[in-house]
């Protein structure tokens, strides 16, 4: 048995309407690029250091692909790297990211941008809910940028 199911599509400029503000609520546009500063940052071969970049939301051709990768196969903890080098777009003046960039960078650095990936893949956002260590009081932090010590 076939069910069918007709929807009316809305009417052109009719967007919802705000609670009690009589005015069009427009959506959020989506997020798909997020700017990051490595902790340490990418050394490249004439010794300049790089510290800036973007990474882009995952598809889900960026998960699967890696696994057909001959060294992800070998080794499964390869697959953080092929995986970042598909999705980080940039460090600093470099723009060709591939698995011997990822695998040139410190594992600090490593390690910040596989729970960037995490949080903006999984979570949506790059802020993470911390408490001061002195007077315990919780506030949140935006592990996108900014150097330590500054809001």
């Amino acid at each position: 048995m076939r069910r069918t199911v007709q929807f009316q599509a809305p009417e052109r400029g009719a967007e919802q309407q705000g609670p009690g503000r009589g005015q069009a609520r427009q959506p959020d546009p989506l997020r798909t690029e997020f700017g990051f500063e490595l902790p340490r940052g990418y050394v490249d071969e004439s010794g300049t250091v790089h510290r800036n970049g973007v990474m882009r939301l995952a598809t889900a051709r960026d998960e699967l692909v890696p696994l057909r990768d001959d060294r992800v196969r070998e080794n499964s903890a390869y697959l953080s790297v092929v995986l970042i080098s598909r999705v980080v777009t940039r460090i600093g003046t470099i723009e060709d990211i591939h698995p011997g960039v990822v695998e040139d960078l410190f594992a600090s650095d490593l390690a910040f941008l596989q729970d960037f990936y995490r949080r903006i893949n999984a979570e949506g956002h790059t802020r993470a809910a911390v408490n001061c260590p002195s007077c315990q009081e919780e506030f949140t932090v935006d592990l996108a940028g900014g150097r330590l010590g500054e809001s």
